[in-house]
């Protein structure tokens, strides 16, 4: 018997999958008896091939919260649309709770142009040329699921001329107008 046939049923292999510890917090609730410490972790799961997750763990010791936000994060996960300059089709803005991010398309060889989670998000996503901003909130955790939600209401060409009814070539024209 192959037990290697068994695991891989219906599932894709876990080997491609890249995690990144974007934050880890020492986190206390007051309780009864004084102050239980717990440790709360973000994380981002990606393929760089356009699959990307942000997942967050909270558990009594750091490996515990990493090992629950990897499972989270591989629960939540989206497809990013790549052009073939591995860029983005277009303009997009996301929103998180306070934090907002702008994400814009970048000439090739231009790299990614991005701080914090954002960044992290981006590059796991297999993003290479992009300029993204974050407005308003610093909180990490909102900023990276702000990028999550942006890359999620992407669209490609193929999609907007199917909604429109147009045939892509003439999406294209209108395009290089």
């Amino acid at each position: 018997m192959n037990i290697k046939k068994k695991n891989q049923k219906g599932k894709e292999p876990d080997n491609n999958w890249e995690e990144k510890v974007v934050q880890v917090k020492r986190v206390t609730k007051v309780v009864k008896g004084g102050k239980k410490l717990s440790f709360r972790a973000i994380l981002v799961v990606g393929n760089e091939a356009g699959h990307i997750g942000v997942g967050v763990g909270k558990a009594n010791d750091v490996i515990g919260a990493v090992k629950k936000g990897v499972t989270d994060a591989k629960k939540h996960l989206i497809t990013v649309p790549l052009t073939r300059s591995d860029s983005i089709p277009h303009t997009i803005h996301g929103i998180s709770g306070a934090a907002k991010v702008i994400i814009k398309p970048s000439a090739t060889g231009s790299g990614v142009i991005a701080g914090g989670s954002i960044r992290t998000v981006l590059e796991l996503a297999g993003v290479k040329n992009i300029l993204a901003k974050q407005l308003r909130s610093s909180n990490t955790l909102n900023n990276a699921r702000a990028t999550l939600n942006a890359l999620s209401n992407l669209r490609t060409f193929k999609e907007t001329a199917y909604d429109r009814n147009i045939s892509l070539d003439y999406l294209y024209k209108i395009k290089d107008n």
